[in-house]
């Protein structure tokens, strides 16, 4: 088999033995953690640089009662128990930022003057920076629960009004309690998956 870069060890945290985590431990995620997260992802690769991604972390207190009534039954306990909960969205007001980081072509804003174009490409990207933004959390030695049951609109309205942001995950993070995990389910083997054309 071919080696990769990665050390055994790194490729174990990021993707084998990671798992979703459905219970934490009280441990806090710091600031600096989220920072660390943070400084990884934004490597992540997006299209003409948009980086659509917006993250808002929702500690406790009354913000936590006010996500969690948006939350589906079979996720609510576990988001009231996590000791950090990230909203990730997308931003469809991305391109005001292209002249700065998509520099080298000074129309490129002008590419997302059509508002449907301009959410499509906010949610494409943005969901490509979840995928690396959970591999982040892994990194950092943290686990991630990402669920998609919740109500998508009445959370925009709860945290996002009138801000072009659409929520797509909302995401628990911190370390795994001893019996955070279910059985791993079955993957598909490569030959499913991949195939050569010539």
């Amino acid at each position: 088999m071919t080696e990769l870069t990665l050390s055994p060890e790194a490729q174990d945290l990021l993707f084998r033995e990671a798992r979703t985590a459905n219970a934490f431990t009280d441990d806090p995620v710091t600031d600096e953690q989220v920072a660390a997260i943070y400084e990884l992802v934004k490597y992540g690769p997006t299209a003409m640089n948009t980086q659509p991604l917006r993250i808002v972390l929702v500690r406790d207190g009354e913000p936590r009662e006010r996500l969690l009534k948006h939350m589906a039954d079979g996720n609510r306990d576990k988001t009231a128990n996590a000791p950090l909960v990230a909203i990730l969205a997308a931003d469809t007001g991305f391109h005001e930022h292209l002249p700065r980081t998509f520099p080298h072509a000074p129309h490129a804003k002008d590419a997302f003057a059509d508002d449907v174009r301009r959410e499509q490409a906010a949610r494409f990207n943005a969901t490509l920076q979840i995928g690396y933004f959970l591999m982040g959390v892994r990194a950092a030695g943290l686990a991630a629960g990402p669920m998609g049951g919740f109500d998508a609109a009445g959370l925009d309205e709860e945290f996002f009004e009138g801000a072009g942001l659409h929520s797509l995950l909302v995401v628990n993070i911190g370390t795994p309690a001893a019996n955070a995990w279910l059985d791993r389910l079955p993957r598909l083997e490569l030959d499913e998956v991949v195939r050569t054309v010539s």
